[in-house]
C-alpha cells in the first residue's frame, strides 16, 4: 500500500524558526557593516583631510582647519625650556568671534583651569554649572598626547556648549610634539556624539593621579595656570582646579557687583572653599551649602590635612553672615593676608602669575598668595559666592612622595620669599 509523505508539524515549525535565524544573520551582518561605514565616515569627518563635498569640491571642515594651523606651529617653549606649550590649541567660538576694541563688559569673567586627561570628564558638569567662557589647560605625556589632542578636538565637535565657550591649550614635554590624528581609527572608534566623548573620557578617569603620572614626570601646576589664564582676554579670572566646582549663577552675580562698585586697585574677591562628600549633589546656593555644612556634608577645604591653609577666611563669619534680601553679591568682610593661607579668589587678570618653578605638590598656590600681599593686595570676601571640592581630602589618598615632594617645595618657598624683598623694595610686606 502507497502512502504520502507528510510533514509533521514539528518539521515545519524548525524550519521556519531556521529561516527566522538566517534572516536576522543577515540583518546583522548589515547592520554590522552599515555601522562600520558610518563609523569610517565619522571618524573620516572629525579627522580626515576633508569633510563632505559642496558643489562638487571638497568643503573645508573650519575647526579642523584651525587645529592643523595649531600644531603646525609646533607649539613654543615655556622659561625652563622643559615644557612644550600649544596655546589655543582649540578656540571656542566666543573667542573666535571677539574683536580688537569690542566692548570689555562682553569678556568681564572667565574661568580658568588645568588638569590631566584622566580628570577632563569633570569639564562636563563644570561646563553646564558655569555657561561662560572657560580656559582649561591639559597637561599630556607619551601617548596621551595624541590621546588628548583627538579628544579635545572631539569636544568641540560633538559639544555645542564647549565649542560655543571652551579654549583648549596643551602642554606636554619639550621632546614631545603633538600631531593630527588622523590613522589612528580603531582607538576612536565609537566617536558619534557628545555623551559618547565623555564615556571615552571615563575610561581615563583615576588612570593616575596628576601627582604620580610616572617615568619621574613633574606636573607642572603652576604654568598651566600661567597658560590657562594667558588663554583668555577676560578683565577678570577666576582659577579653579578642574575638580572643583563654583556656586551657581557667580558670573551674572559677580557682573553685578562690579557695575555697583567703584574700581579699586590691588584687590581680589575672595570665595570661601569647601569640600563635600562625594555621594552628594553639588549646592548651588550659599543656602543649600549652609544646610550641608550644619550637618557634616559639607567641612571647610583642606581641613583634615591642612586646617591652617584656609582657617584665615574665617568660615564662621562667612557661614553666619546674612545675604541680603536682594540676593544680589556683596563683599562680607575684608582680610589681610596671613601664613599659611591659600585662597581661591576672581582677581583682575594684572594680578602676578604663578612662579612656574614649583611642580607637583606643595607650595604652589602659598607663593602666589604670598606675592599678592607683598604687592599691597586686600582680600574682600565675597558674600554668598563659593567653590566646592568634590571628594573629603584625607590622609593616606596622596600619592607616595607627596611629603619629599612637599619639603622640596618648601626650600624653594624660603629662596622665593627673599625674592620678593627685590621685586618689591619699598614694600613693608612680608610673608
Amino acid at each position: 500500500m502507497h502512502l504520502s509523505k507528510k510533514c509533521s508539524p514539528f518539521k515545519v515549525v524548525l524550519s521556519a524558526l531556521l529561516i527566522v535565524a538566517l534572516l536576522q544573520l543577515i540583518y546583522l551582518s548589515f547592520l554590522s557593516k552599515f555601522h562600520g561605514k558610518q563609523q569610517r565616515y565619522r571618524y573620516s569627518e572629525l579627522f580626515g583631510g576633508t569633510g563632505g563635498k559642496k558643489d562638487g569640491q571638497p568643503e573645508k571642515n573650519s575647526r579642523k582647519e584651525r587645529l592643523r594651523y595649531s600644531l603646525s606651529t609646533g607649539g613654543i617653549f615655556d622659561n625652563s625650556g622643559q615644557y612644550r606649550v600649544y596655546k589655543n590649541l582649540i578656540k571656542s567660538d566666543f573667542t573666535s568671534n571677539l574683536k580688537p576694541g569690542s566692548d570689555p563688559n562682553s569678556n568681564l569673567l572667565a574661568l580658568a583651569t588645568h588638569t590631566t586627561i584622566n580628570n577632563l570628564h569633570h569639564l562636563e558638569s563644570l561646563v553646564d554649572r558655569w555657561q561662560n567662557p572657560i580656559s582649561v589647560a591639559i597637561f599630556a605625556h607619551g601617548q596621551d598626547v595624541k590621546f588628548a589632542t583627538a579628544l579635545v578636538y572631539a569636544l568641540s565637535f560633538f559639544c555645542p556648549q564647549i565649542q560655543a565657550l571652551t579654549d583648549f591649550h596643551l602642554v606636554c614635554l619639550s621632546g614631545e610634539m603633538a600631531g593630527f590624528p588622523e590613522k589612528d581609527h580603531e582607538h576612536f572608534a565609537g566617536l558619534e556624539d557628545c555623551a559618547s566623548v565623555f564615556s571615552r573620557l571615563e575610561t581615563y578617569r583615576d588612570k593616575y593621579m596628576n601627582y604620580a603620572i610616572g617615568g619621574n614626570i613633574s606636573y607642572p601646576n603652576n604654568l598651566l595656570r600661567n597658560v590657562a589664564r594667558g588663554g583668555t582676554e577676560a578683565s577678570y579670572i577666576l582659577v579653579v582646579d578642574i575638580d572643583m566646582m563654583p556656586s551657581g549663577d557667580l558670573h551674572q552675580q559677580f557682573l553685578g557687583l562690579i557695575s555697583r562698585r567703584e574700581p579699586a586697585d590691588h584687590e581680589v574677591f575672595v570665595l570661601p572653599a569647601f569640600e563635600i562628600r562625594h555621594a552628594r549633589k553639588m549646592p548651588a546656593t550659599k543656602a543649600e551649602l549652609v544646610q550641608l555644612y550644619q550637618v557634616g556634608e559639607v567641612r571647610p577645604f583642606y581641613e583634615e590635612l591642612c586646617p591652617r591653609c584656609q582657617a584665615p577666611t574665617n568660615y564662621s563669619q562667612w557661614v553666619n553672615s546674612r545675604v541680603k534680601d536682594t540676593g544680589s553679591l556683596e563683599v562680607a568682610y575684608t582680610l589681610t593676608w596671613v601664613d599659611p593661607w591659600e585662597p581661591f579668589y576672581i582677581g583682575p587678570r594684572t594680578v602676578p602669575l604663578y612662579d612656574e618653578n614649583f611642580k607637583q605638590y606643595g607650595f604652589n598656590r602659598i607663593s602666589q598668595a604670598c606675592e599678592l600681599h607683598v604687592a599691597g593686595f586686600k582680600f574682600p570676601v565675597l558674600s554668598s559666592a563659593f567653590v566646592v571640592h568634590r571628594g573629603f581630602k584625607i590622609q593616606g589618598e596622596f600619592h607616595a612622595r607627596k611629603d619629599e615632594e612637599n619639603k622640596r617645595n618648601r626650600v624653594l618657598f624660603r629662596s622665593f620669599k627673599e625674592g620678593l624683598k627685590t621685586k618689591y623694595p619699598s614694600s613693608d610686606r612680608r610673608c
